[in-house]
């Protein structure tokens, strides 16, 4: 299984090869390499045909799993994702691969949920595995089995619907949903096809930083009204003044001097309010 995985750039297949080296495995060579995009991968092994791979990538070679599917009932209700290898189109065995919840997870959820944002988890992981993890995430929306290609029309799907849409991810396989959606957020913790395909990088990779950047979007954008209010406030009360309303009853015009020191106020004032959001409390 490792040495069918070893090519393999998949964060799956790097969790294989590091627990066949920690076991001290001999890890074979393999030739023949080819990867199935959201399935598995396939290569031979000492002249034998290795399989590694979801169950339904198996199901697609007639490879019956079902001597192993108890086990792997077993590890998915664990939040488990699930492995499954066959040699020589033999189901040989399974393994079992743990992406565990990182401690803040779960207080991030809960601040987006707080700020009215709606949280659906896409996932190529089996429908088992990914409902354990979305309730202890308190997450109530679940598309479980995604294929890579099929992420991006989800994204679209939901734009569809007139929603605003921020796709959180960090494999190669995020890429082209990270690039569909309207706010694209990458973890700095992932691959770099993510990075480069989304428009948020949250360099360690802390879902916190979410809420803090919604937070600061938000600001921000509170902030450019209230400046424009402050621009066009003054515009809007001096242009009169300069054009001579007050003349005709007052006797009243505009001294060039004021007109010019209410533009620097004007300026003055909104440089002053933009310089708030440093005291922005992330």
């Amino acid at each position: 299984m490792a040495g069918a995985e070893q090519p393999s750039e998949h964060p799956i297949a790097h969790a294989i090869v590091e627990e066949a080296k920690a076991r001290g495995l001999k890890i074979l060579s393999a030739e023949n390499f080819e990867a199935v995009n959201g399935l598995g991968v396939q290569a031979d092994i000492s002249g034998r045909r290795v399989l590694v791979g979801s169950r339904n990538f198996l199901s697609q070679h007639n490879i019956d799993t079902r001597h192993w599917e108890e086990q792997g009932e077993a590890w998915r209700a664990e939040a488990k994702t699930v492995v499954f290898f066959a040699v020589e189109g033999v189901a040989a065995g399974i393994a079992a691969v743990a992406d565990p919840v990182k401690d803040n997870t779960p207080e991030a959820i809960a601040a987006l949920r707080h700020m009215n944002v709606r949280i659906v988890m896409l996932t190529g992981d089996s429908r088992r595995t990914a409902d354990v993890i979305a309730r202890k995430l308190g997450i109530d929306e679940v598309l479980a089995e995604v294929l890579p290609q099929d992420k991006a029309g989800h994204i679209k799907r939901l734009q569809a619907e007139g929603r605003t849409v921020a796709m959180a991810g960090d494999g190669i396989n995020d890429a082209p949903a990270l690039a569909q959606a309207d706010v694209g957020i990458a973890m700095g913790t992932g691959t770099d096809v993510a990075m480069e395909s989304a428009g948020i990088t949250l360099v360690k990779g802390d879902l916190l930083g979410i809420e803090r950047a919604m937070l600061l979007s938000r600001a921000t954008m509170r902030n450019i009204r209230q400046n424009l209010v402050f621009a066009f406030g003054y515009n809007a009360l001096g242009i009169p003044l300069a054009a001579g309303v007050l003349y005709p009853a007052f006797g009243l015009l505009l001294s060039p001097m004021v007109a010019g020191a209410a533009m620097v106020m004007s300026s003055l004032s909104v440089v002053t309010n933009a310089l708030r959001l440093n005291r922005i409390q992330l």
